[in-house]
């Protein structure tokens, strides 16, 4: 069995996005309408901005599936960026077409232009701006559907689910805030639930402090552009010990828990309850109103670049999310029942 794993590539306004995929099981039927349309669940939301009009992603699929089904070999997906006419120039790799047009010095408060610059020595901050916007999570979203695929194959399956934005903690607010916000010329953040159902226990490990299935959750999620806090089941501040912990009963025969406290998670493992991993996405620090920074070049105070952006990003950010959460469980499930077809999984899988 090869070690599953994947790899992306692209630019926000370059032609495309592109990633890699190896260590797929052969036999693993792939649905590219569902694809597509985890694609266009990431476009959703109240408050995206200008660009989700412009694109409409679709996946195409270049190598690693013959007829509808996996074959073993490495999966490449592909997510073009539609906008990459009006950029083909800006964004052009031939030394011959350089062009101002479009470069920028001013930091954005917020992003990663400032430490960036200074870590890869460059002048004009589109050379940051280009991958560590989020749009780079399009082609994340792709992969993740390929890793829920092969996890529908075992039965398990997850959502997501917006909770909060701002001070609105009711669905029935969540428009009045963000219009808010967009009247101002502000942004807006909130917080974010992603559930996975059908877990076998023993995901993950306590021996090493790197194999714990918590510790790959959390990595996965904060690392997600503008996620500042994870948690995973009932945030224990304020409860003791012995109103927390989830007690240990037998319903119907068989060994289960009370409660699901800890989220589905003891010990750096699963525990055979609902996984349930929450993520708080900071305000957009791209605003219409901008913040006061200073210009790299001359080194004098002035206001902040703005590029289109959104004004709450919260709904599309729960979709990547629930991606990345399904290819860490998809690795799992492929660390412990190893096999290199859908069929070896199964019988390893059952066998449990």
């Amino acid at each position: 069995m090869e070690k599953f794993r994947f790899l992306t590539a692209g630019e926000s306004h370059g032609k495309c996005l592109t990633a890699i995929i190896e260590g797929m099981p052969s036999g693993v039927s792939i649905d590219i309408d569902f694809i597509n349309n985890e694609l266009k669940r990431r476009q959703q939301g109240y408050g995206r901005g200008e660009r989700m009009k412009i694109e409409t992603d679709t996946v195409e699929i270049t190598s690693g599936i013959r007829f509808g089904k996996t074959i073993g070999s490495p999966i490449t997906l592909i997510v073009k960026n539609r906008d990459f006419e009006s950029w083909e120039k800006i964004m052009s790799v031939a030394p011959e077409d350089i062009t101002d047009d479009k470069s920028f010095s001013t930091y954005r408060p917020g992003h990663a232009d400032y430490a960036g610059s200074i870590k890869y020595a460059q002048e004009d901050l589109r050379n940051i701006l280009e991958r560590s916007s989020a749009r780079k999570t399009a082609i994340e979203v792709a992969v993740g559907a390929i890793a829920k695929l092969l996890l529908k194959e075992l039965e398990i399956e997850g959502c997501s689910q917006v909770l909060q934005i701002g001070s609105a903690c009711c669905p029935d607010n969540f428009k009045d805030e963000v219009d808010s916000m967009r009247g101002e010329g502000n942004t807006i953040g909130g917080k974010f639930v992603v559930t996975y159902r059908g877990l076998p226990i023993g995901l993950g490990s306590h021996v090493h402090w790197d194999r714990g299935i918590d510790g790959k959750l959390a990595q996965v999620v904060m690392s997600i552009p503008a996620v500042k806090v994870v948690e995973i089941g009932t945030n224990p501040l304020g409860y003791k010990g012995s109103n927390y912990h989830d007690e240990l009963i037998i319903d119907n025969g068989e060994i289960t828990h009370k409660t699901n406290h800890a989220g589905g998670i003891e010990g750096g493992m699963t525990n055979g309850e609902e996984l349930v991993v929450y993520g708080v996405m900071k305000p957009i620090p791209t605003m219409r109103k901008p913040l006061k920074t200073v210009d790299s070049k001359t080194k004098e105070e002035t206001e902040a670049h703005f590029e289109r952006s959104d004004v709450c990003a919260v709904e599309a950010c729960s979709v990547v999310a629930e991606s990345r959460v399904a290819w860490v469980l998809a690795d799992e499930i492929l660390l412990k029942y190893g096999a290199d077809s859908i069929e070896e999984l199964k019988q390893n899988y059952h066998r449990k």
